[in-house]
């Protein structure tokens, strides 16, 4: 779709506006788009093609390296008002003027002048096995719900709430977003006791992703896990789960504080020592930001009974620490319990270490972890962004029906 550029090299603001909105109206027709910038139409290909190694030809002769700011590469299978200048091939290679160039040797090529203090792939130690279990969701819920309540508490740094919200709602919920106030200690000690009380009106408490306080000092998920700890807080959160049937998820950064609490793998707010599992820094060194896939290793937990045990869904990835450590005993006992509620999974469906499949290095490729009763769930890997238009030119299931199962457990 291409916009022209005037004497100063912009875009026709006029015409770019006009094609920005037929992209919009056709949005259902698009597989996957890119913009074209300062590579022009190869660099754009290129780019797209290294997302899903799905090969292109051009067929048409058209300039494919000047700038064409304003202007969009689209891949559809429709018939649409834009020029057509070639199409996707199985083969994972890009023909162009008479070439022939291979996708993975393209991406070597690519990443190598940064690999040394940028690294894409940290080499893996050891097989890992792909675990499965056989225990059923025990858990029935005493009391049911219309549209079950939801908590989502928004700390500074949180930046899931809205995404979060979205899909609880989709699902049939109400989600009741409640913003942690620290300008003062009386805003913190206000924020708090309405938390508590928040809490007890609540079916269901989702600490949503993001970066808490900065992932500062030494650990993410801290200032989260602190708040939670608070006598009142505490005591809400666990007559909520304990009395009165209720359920608890935790995603990313809602993950890493469930881990420093306790409330998973032990199901309740407790001490920790050097025994207990941890979630750190990820082995590549860095914020990873990626897809991958997750398969089912368990459904012991409520918020996974809408799938079965071997089923593999797509999910975005984006932290920097979400490596999962524990000691060996910890690992057996998970495996022994059903608590392995998920783990990273190669294109075969087998577990594994190897990056990125393992975005993060975690032990036994573990991506998500439950509770012993199966109430507290939770796993590192965003499954509240999956949206009708989010990642259509990504092969596999997005859905894992997280949230609908959370809000059918009260039904």
């Amino acid at each position: 779709m291409h916009t022209p550029l005037d004497d100063n090299n912009l875009p026709d603001l006029e015409i770019l506006k006009e094609n920005l909105s037929y992209l919009y109206n056709i949005k259902e027709n698009v597989l996957s788009a890119h913009t074209i910038t300062a590579g022009g139409i190869c660099e754009a290909l290129s780019k797209m093609c290294f997302g899903n190694e799905i090969g292109a030809e051009i067929t048409e002769n058209i300039d494919l390296y000047t700038a064409m700011y304003g202007s969009v590469l689209i891949e559809t299978d429709a018939d649409i008002d834009a020029k057509y200048i070639g199409s996707t091939i199985e083969e994972a290679e890009i023909r162009a003027d008479g070439a022939v160039v291979s996708i993975e040797e393209a991406i070597k090529i690519w990443t190598a002048p940064l690999e040394k203090v940028f690294p894409t792939i940290v080499p893996a130690e050891g097989a890992v096995e792909t675990v499965s279990s056989d225990i059923k969701c025990p858990l029935v819920a005493k009391e049911s719900f219309a549209k079950p309540r939801v908590l989502i508490p928004v700390f500074p740094g949180t930046n899931c709430e809205y995404d979060t919200a979205r899909a609880f709602e989709a699902a049939g919920a109400v989600a009741d977003t409640f913003v942690i106030r620290n300008l003062s200690s009386q805003a913190i000690a206000d924020s708090v006791r309405t938390l508590a009380e928040k809490a007890d009106n609540a079916q269901i408490i989702m600490i949503p992703g993001g970066f808490s306080g900065g992932d500062e000092p030494d650990g993410s998920g801290k200032l989260i896990a602190t708040v939670f700890r608070q006598a009142a807080v505490r005591e809400s959160v666990m007559k909520m789960l304990k009395v009165r049937d209720g359920l608890m998820l935790g995603i990313c950064n809602g993950f890493q504080a469930l881990i420093k609490l306790g409330l998973v793998p032990f199901g309740e707010i407790r001490d920790m020592d050097a025994d207990c599992p941890t979630l750190t820094f990820n082995t590549i060194g860095r914020h990873v930001s990626t897809m991958v896939d997750t398969r089912i290793c368990s459904t012991l937990s409520p918020w996974l009974m809408g799938t079965e045990v071997g089923d593999i869904h797509s999910v975005a990835v984006s932290h920097g620490e979400g490596r999962f450590v524990a000691n060996d005993d910890m690992l057996r006992m998970l495996l022994k319990n059903g608590q392995i509620a998920t783990q990273y999974v190669d294109k075969n469906g087998k577990a594994t270490m190897d990056m990125p499949a393992n975005p993060n290095g975690s032990f036994w490729a573990i991506e998500g972890i439950s509770s012993p009763d199966g109430r507290v769930l939770g796993k590192m890997a965003h499954s509240e962004r999956a949206t009708k238009y989010t990642y259509q030119n990504i092969p596999g299931d997005k859905d894992q029906a997280l949230f609908a199962s959370g809000v059918r457990y009260f039904a």
